[in-house]
């Protein structure tokens, strides 16, 4: 059960969960719930990465923040809000576990460790959004890149990610052109290597130093809700 928040719970409430969990396949391009639906089931990824994405009337994208197995999809639930607030999207296929939103609700009632993680968790990712929102009006696209490829290998139990140009250009917002001409100055640096449909990181220390400071504050936000 490779799921950072389950881990971190009591054998006792564990187990409860445990009986009613469900093991369900993602895959790419999957979307879990749009904006405003109404969403049945929490999911807790083992693999993969679930992009949350804001998106414009115009039909406009740009991801706001991203879960893989260190959290969970419930954040909406635990304050009976039933609508999503924004479109989940598999960008990175894997496994999860499944279970109905309305058990997961009663058990944050109990007032346990499930509801201790539950609020930590929802404090890490509005400290998520709240920072992509700074990061994408004030960062240059080059450093929101190198943020972006370590929190998504931060999720991911391999150096290669199987991502196109046109999948991170869609999360940035930016153009792909720019994606293309960023990636081919990081490769020339020995910091990744790619080919169509996938980045692979060689150089995670030389990322970090060319991404913005974002990356660091999202990253200890997690560590210290986990360590709570």
């Amino acid at each position: 059960m490779n799921n950072q928040l389950l881990q971190a719970l009591s054998a006792e409430e564990l187990g409860r969960l445990t009986a009613r969990l469900r093991s369900v396949r993602l895959s790419r391009g999957q979307v879990l719930y749009d904006a405003g639906e109404s969403a049945g089931y929490v999911y807790f990824p083992i693999s993969g990465v679930v992009s949350l994405l804001s998106i414009t009337e115009a039909g406009e994208i740009v991801e706001v923040g991203m879960v893989g197995n260190e959290g969970t999809t419930c954040i909406p639930f635990i304050d009976q809000q039933q609508q999503m607030p924004y479109r989940l999207l598999i960008q990175i296929p894997g496994d999860a576990l499944r279970i109905h939103a309305d058990f997961v609700r009663e058990e944050f009632r109990r007032g346990g460790r499930l509801h201790d993680l539950l609020i930590g968790h929802t404090h890490s990712l509005f400290a998520q959004i709240s920072q992509s929102a700074v990061c994408n009006r004030f960062h240059m696209a080059d450093a929101r890149f190198c943020r972006w490829l370590l929190e998504m290998h931060d999720r991911v139990d391999s150096h290669i990610l199987p991502l196109t140009h046109e999948i991170v250009a869609n999360m940035l917002g930016v153009e792909r052109a720019h994606v293309s001409r960023t990636a081919q100055s990081l490769q020339n640096a020995g910091l990744i290597s790619y080919r169509y449909g996938s980045i692979t990181i060689l150089n995670r220390s030389g990322l970090e130093a060319a991404s913005c400071k974002c990356y660091q504050v999202v990253k200890q936000s997690v560590i210290q809700w986990l360590a709570a």
